[in-house]
């Protein structure tokens, strides 16, 4: 018996020029996905960059404006008039409220000046415990860097008639409010990033509760015999 020939069944496949033509397709997607991302990656860099400068700079400002509105209304001894408050463009010495969980109670002397280290110039707050009538020259210690170069902070002062000047020394009144302003030291541009800090206290605490006791004292008090006689005289039930 004759069997019929089995018949070959082709085999799928590429062929060489089908090859070549998806390794070239490959390669120009893959020129194209370099070329974008070439491109965008730098932005993205850069964009993350000023996010995280403008980050630091709004917390360096948060801490120089709370310790500016805490600032205290105190002499340095009992025999000057001036107030505990030294103020240029670039430092403020300036006396507050003990800051901290465990520190003691009384003030501080708190510094925010420019500062050098191995790092470069940066903007640090120092402290150092108020001594009232102290003649030597407080040791300012815990240093905090607060920021650091290419950007610089300037200060300027107002009291309550509104005029900025670029220093406060040896006054008998704190400022009303202090101006921060943040410059990059290399391009010397002034960033919209700066603001103004409103001291709180205006007055001393004495003259506060003196005026205090003289309102009262000036009042005229109502007698005692009048006020039984007011009493006596109205019915019961009202």
């Amino acid at each position: 018996m004759l069997t019929e020939p089995t018949r070959q069944t082709p085999q799928s496949g590429f062929t060489l020029i089908e090859t070549l033509a998806a390794m070239a397709l490959m390669g120009l997607i893959i020129s194209v996905l370099f070329a974008l991302t070439s491109q965008w990656l730098p932005n993205w860099n850069r964009g993350l960059d000023r996010i995280q400068r403008s980050e630091s700079i709004s917390i360096a400002l948060d801490r120089i404006s709370a310790d500016i509105a805490a600032s205290e209304f105190i002499h340095p001894d009992g025999q000057t008039k001036l107030v505990v408050f030294d103020g240029s463009e670039t430092s403020i010495t300036l006396a507050r409220t003990s800051l901290g969980p465990n520190a003691p109670r009384g003030l501080d002397l708190v510094r925010i000046a420019e500062t050098g280290d191995r790092n470069g110039e940066a903007l640090t707050r120092t402290r150092a415990a108020f001594t009232p009538g102290a003649a030597a020259a407080p040791s300012f210690a815990d240093p905090v860097v607060l920021l650091r170069a290419p950007y610089c902070v300037s200060f300027s002062y107002a009291g309550s008639d509104r005029i900025w000047k670029p220093s406060w020394r040896d006054a008998e009144a704190l400022p009303a409010a202090v101006l921060l302003t943040v410059q990059d030291a290399v391009t010397g541009r002034t960033l919209p990033i700066s603001r103004i800090a409103v001291i709180h206290v205006s007055a001393p605490a004495d003259s506060v509760c003196g005026q205090a006791e003289t309102n009262c004292a000036a009042a005229p008090a109502a007698p005692a015999d009048a006020a039984i006689r007011h009493a006596s005289n109205v019915p019961l039930g009202q």
